[in-house]
């Protein structure tokens, strides 16, 4: 029972992840206005993104938050400073869009966008703790999302 639930859990928060994600592309905004800081956001999120995938193979990672069998525990590249960094990236990129449409909705979406994906991230941190011992040290010297603070 506990697994079943878990497994509905961690479905219901990547719904929520990219109805969050897609209601910020959708939404209309009073103007989409690209500027230097929307356009500094998206590429960050985005060059953050390509070194995950750098260091951190498709194969080895899952969109839910349940551990793959078989994966290994990546520690390195973007990982050595922070625990998630694809959720990093994809607040960073998702910013961008909220700067970009100059919408208070969109920061409020943002938001919960980031909400959504800290309790993700704890889940994810619970479960990679069961699969890997060695991952609670990891996360005494590694940050969730910003490398020294959080």
């Amino acid at each position: 029972m506990r697994a079943m639930q878990t497994h509905t859990l961690s479905r219901l928060w990547v719904a929520a992840q990219f109805g969050l994600i897609g209601l910020m592309i959708v939404w209309p905004a009073p103007h989409w206005a690209r500027n230097g800081p929307s356009y500094a956001l998206l590429l960050a999120g985005s060059l953050l993104a390509l070194w995950v995938f750098w260091h951190n193979r498709p194969g080895n990672f899952n969109i839910v938050p349940e551990p793959r069998k078989g994966a290994h525990l990546v520690t390195t590249g973007p990982y050595r400073w922070v625990r998630h960094p694809m959720y990093v990236a994809l607040m960073l990129f998702m910013a961008g869009v909220a700067a970009a449409a100059h919408s208070p909705v969109h920061w409020g979406l943002w938001v919960a966008l980031c909400v959504v994906l800290n309790f993700k991230a704890a889940m994810e941190e619970r479960l990679l703790r069961g699969v890997w011992p060695d991952y609670a040290d990891y996360m005494r010297v590694t940050r969730r999302f910003i490398p020294g603070l959080w």
